[in-house]
């Protein structure tokens, strides 16, 4: 991996930042951007509608580019403009009823939970959330138990929570939910980008993620993975409209084959062009290298900053390029004060984002910076000094 190159096709490097911030929005490369910007001056010129009609096949690319990421199939895969619209989507598709439960975990994203706690309101669904070991790992003894008791409805769970390093073991609760024959749900919206993602070995059945984030795409892009069992089960979102379904008898419509019939006939092209350049871009370099990178630079970071004092809060067996931490007396104020100062980029989680989570660590916050392939270990190191002699 040429990361001198990589460097050099990012335009938002140029100013001499330390760009830690890509498990928020990352910065992205110059194809992304230069193909949307072309893509908007044709439309200016001729209209949307023939844009993407003289486009098509082009945007076609970003199925083929996408199932290539998570290894999957063309048909498996739509694109959404965001990975809470994808969460949406794959939930709308799921009919609950009073009593169905849901099983998630303590770290599921704060968005999941707060639309799990809606169902539960309106719905009367029932939530579980998996306990974890004394090492932060799930509990799958336990989750086996819980299947077997409640038969859930749904397994949902994020791969790697957006307040920590986390990786959570995604395929170990596939395997038991196929074979319970339970409907799964990943979470990856920070996981796709920074590292391998195979859903052939998670066994999900959806699977969200964003663009802006480590996959370094536009915002207003993502995707939803649907697996081939839900599809053949005619499993589609409660709105529907014409990208979804043929509208077959007055009153009927038969229902699309693929994955696109969970998106819906308006989006942005544009947006669909660059989210597809985002991913080839990434397909090119390779996730395997990516993530062994990504986790050189994360360790060295988590490292350095344990030496100088700081509380680092990620705790797990396998942990991601999200580097989560606090100083000493649990102060965040002094720390994203220097980090501002000295033109780093980076962003903070607060309690009311992982009310478990932070509770459990009792910490009210955290400094969250996300390195990614385009740092460098010298960056990393410069870091580490600015924060070092914030403790000063």
């Amino acid at each position: 991996m040429n990361t001198d190159k990589i460097r050099q096709e990012i335009r938002g490097l140029r100013d001499g930042k330390l760009f830690f911030n890509n498990a928020g929005s990352s910065l992205m490369p110059n194809i992304v951007v230069d193909s949307m910007i072309d893509y908007f001056h044709q439309e200016e010129q001729f209209g949307g509608y023939e844009v993407a009609n003289r486009n098509a096949e082009l945007l076609e690319n970003f199925y083929a580019e996408t199932a290539r990421l998570i290894h999957s199939k063309p048909s498996n895969i739509a694109f959404m403009t965001s990975a809470t619209e994808a969460f949406a989507k794959a939930l709308s598709s799921i009919i609950f009823i009073e009593g169905d439960v849901i099983i998630t975990t303590i770290d599921d994203y704060i968005s999941n939970q707060i639309t799990f706690i809606s169902l539960q309101k309106r719905l009367n669904v029932k939530i579980i959330r998996l306990k974890k070991l004394d090492n932060n790992e799930l509990d799958f003894e336990e989750l086996e138990n819980l299947i077997k008791e409640h038969q859930p409805k749904l397994v949902a769970v994020t791969h790697i929570p957006t307040n920590s390093g986390l990786i959570q073991d995604v395929e170990s609760v596939g395997k038991i939910c196929r074979q319970y024959d339970v409907l799964y749900l990943a979470d990856c919206c920070q996981s796709v980008g920074q590292m391998v993602v195979d859903v052939e070995k998670i066994g999900c059945d959806f699977l969200t993620a964003t663009g802006r984030k480590f996959m370094r795409g536009p915002r207003g892009s993502g995707f939803l993975y649907v697996s081939d069992r839900v599809l053949e089960q005619d499993y589609a979102p409660v709105l529907l409209d014409m990208r979804g379904a043929h509208w077959s008898e007055f009153d009927n419509y038969e229902l699309f084959k693929t994955a696109k019939r969970f998106e819906h006939w308006e989006v942005s092209y544009a947006a669909v062009l660059g989210m597809m350049e985002a991913v080839r871009y990434a397909n090119n370099i390779g996730l395997e290298q990516i993530e062994n990178y990504n986790k050189n630079l994360a360790e060295t970071l988590r490292t350095n900053l344990s030496e100088s004092g700081f509380k680092v809060l990620d705790i797990g067996k396998n942990l991601s390029s999200i580097v989560t931490f606090c100083g000493p007396d649990n102060d965040l104020e002094n720390i994203q004060n220097v980090l501002r100062d000295n033109n780093v980029f980076f962003s903070a989680s607060y309690k009311h984002s992982a009310l478990i989570d932070f509770t459990d660590k009792k910490v009210d916050g955290a400094v969250r910076l996300s390195p990614h392939y385009f740092n460098t270990l010298e960056e990393i190191e410069r870091v580490s000094e600015i924060l070092s002699k914030s403790l000063i």
